[in-house]
């Protein structure tokens, strides 16, 4: 199979049914079709979610179990199909919720929510992930780590505690700060759940699932500090909380973000002021049932939202002058979608 040069391949897993399903995006129309549904290599569950990262070049994929003995898988993405092969297996610390990888790639990171922990995973020069070589304890329900874009720290969201971490990070050897350090406490009951880095660096936003909020924070790109700048809702007039809000994605050039909420089955827009990175509501659609994982496609002109409940994958397109999100269609997955990445072949 070749990929004409307007696709976008994409990966969604589905825990219920242990696999990623890949897919191509015409990233000028939207349109999807499906290309492989790869199973994960031996019998090993994966209750609630399925967590994927893939390297910064591109040419891998990381895939964590969620049951013990918490495997990480690791894939090698074909540069001209974009499907998956296994190069290698190591074990997670826990049940991990959540992945990412440093910008050299050589580092993989891990929160969870059950173990309360932070880890780092080290990856080779074959791009192959091994075992754990740091491991942390954090605050209650650790539910996500994620580098910030100069690479120098690591930002975990503890749902349990209504804090945010920020440990530095060493890139050469791979490892983080080893005395907790909290830079900023969420409203109480919040529960921050999930990130993203907007403005290069100088803006963390911060989806709390339990509040049903967003949380705006200006940081410091030299210390890492954050200051708190706005909070926003997610929900309609009238919806009591606890909710479960779950994802947020900024599209690549930082005008709009979006925030996924399970309760109502919606998906928030916002536009991003430029000047101060603060956020004025644009859209409040309806999304697939329970949507957990979505992702912006490289161009930002279409979004993809994974519905655990429904084992749909749908497609929006991003109006390009207001951020408001059309929706277009639903592709079925499998069982339990939820996580998403969408990456353009190297």
């Amino acid at each position: 199979m070749s990929h004409a040069t307007t696709e976008a391949i994409v990966y969604v897993s589905c825990a219920e049914e242990t696999h990623i399903a890949v897919l191509a995006l015409d990233t000028l129309t939207g349109a999807m079709r499906e290309l492989a549904r790869t199973k994960l290599p031996g019998n090993v569950p994966s209750p609630g979610s399925l967590p994927l990262a893939i390297s910064p070049d591109r040419s891998r994929l990381y895939a964590g179990l969620r049951e013990a003995p918490y495997p990480l898988v690791t894939y090698s993405i074909d540069p001209g199909t974009g499907l998956l092969d296994v190069r290698g297996s190591a074990t997670l610390a826990d049940s991990m919720c959540f992945l990412s990888v440093d910008a050299t790639g050589r580092t993989l990171f891990s929160a969870s929510y059950g173990g309360a922990k932070l880890a780092a995973n080290a990856i080779g020069s074959d791009g192959v992930a091994g075992m754990p070589m740091q491991v942390l304890a954090t605050p209650p329900k650790a539910h996500s780590a994620v580098p910030a874009p100069d690479n120098r720290f690591v930002y975990t969201a503890c749902l349990g505690a209504d804090a945010i971490l920020c440990q530095a990070f060493d890139a050469p050897t791979g490892r983080l700060a080893g005395e907790i350090n909290i830079a900023a406490h969420t409203a109480a009951g919040a529960g921050p759940r999930h990130m993203v880095f907007g403005g290069g660096g100088r803006m963390l936003y911060v989806v709390n699932e339990l509040g049903g909020t967003l949380s705006v924070y200006a940081r410091d790109p030299a210390s890492g500090a954050l200051a708190a700048r706005q909070t926003l809702s997610l929900l309609p007039d009238g919806v009591a909380t606890p909710v479960a809000s779950a994802d947020i994605h900024l599209t690549p050039d930082g005008r709009f973000l979006y925030a996924s909420e399970r309760t109502t089955n919606t998906l928030s827009g916002f536009r991003v002021n430029a000047t101060d990175g603060t956020l004025v509501p644009v859209c409040r659609v309806p999304s697939e049932p329970t949507p957990r994982g979505f992702a912006i496609a490289p161009g930002g002109r279409f979004l993809l939202c994974a519905g655990l409940a429904s084992g749909g994958l749908a497609t929006y397109a991003i109006e390009q002058d207001t951020g408001v999100l059309v929706r277009l269609g639903v592709h079925q997955v499998g069982g339990g979608a939820n996580w998403v990445e969408i990456i353009t072949l190297p």
